[in-house]
């Protein structure tokens, strides 16, 4: 149940540098907005190749005032889950799931690090994925590192082009949950951010795991790779 082409922060694989990516309008950012009942918290997602071992994509969650994903030059898309540049608005527990299953696959693991922070350092890094702008080409994990540098806490987070780089930043931080999500699904789910089951509320969930919408991949806990 996943679109995750094969190296996602490549030149070949992505839009063209400088597209500004998709324009949202304010009446559905604002109807979509969500906010998750737990603590202010900011996310890492690491996409890693099962085959190679290496990281293949970056992506950003924060809990603040709302929260959202930042999904620096990627492919997913979801129709409630508008998109403006690289950000994406309305993300409810069943919609992470969706972005976690739609990378997990057969070829690739996501690797998600948590870290509670105040409300303070969750305002800063939402305004910031906000101001950002569409990602170019190949800087999906560097743009990542260059946000969270100016934010109190995460001053030492490298402005890497490798996703391992910060993913190994996210392992060192005090107070870190790692989580690893796996999937036997094959490579090709191309058309399912577009079909039926992609709704809001329920998500159906395909595989030959039938896994539930709470924990759409495989989940193996511990810190480290």
């Amino acid at each position: 149940m996943k679109r995750f082409m094969l190296a996602l922060c490549l030149p070949l694989i992505l839009a063209a540098c400088g597209d500004p990516g998709p324009w949202a309008s304010d009446e559905a950012v604002a109807k979509a907005a969500y906010r998750a009942d737990e603590p202010p918290t900011v996310t890492l997602f690491t996409m890693v190749n099962n085959r190679s071992n290496e990281g293949a994509h970056s992506a950003l969650m924060v809990n603040a005032s709302q929260r959202v994903i930042f999904n620096p030059a990627g492919t997913f898309h979801h129709p409630y889950a508008p998109q403006r540049a690289d950000v994406h608005y309305g993300i409810t527990d069943n919609m992470v799931d969706f972005f976690i299953d739609y990378h997990a696959r057969e070829t690739y693991r996501v690797i998600r690090h948590d870290i509670q922070v105040t409300p303070q350092q969750a305002e800063m890094i939402l305004a910031r994925v906000q101001s950002r702008g569409a990602v170019p080409n190949a800087l999906c994990t560097t743009s990542i590192g260059t946000i969270l540098r100016d934010v109190p806490g995460f001053e030492n987070a490298p402005r890497s082009p490798f996703p391992k780089s910060t993913m190994r930043f996210f392992d060192e931080y005090p107070g870190v949950t790692i989580r690893r999500y796996y999937d036997d699904s094959a490579d090709d789910r191309s058309d399912i951010v577009d079909s039926p089951e992609a709704r809001k509320d329920i998500v159906v969930l395909h595989g030959p795991d039938s896994r539930s919408a709470n924990h759409p991949a495989g989940i193996v806990g511990g810190a480290g790779n």
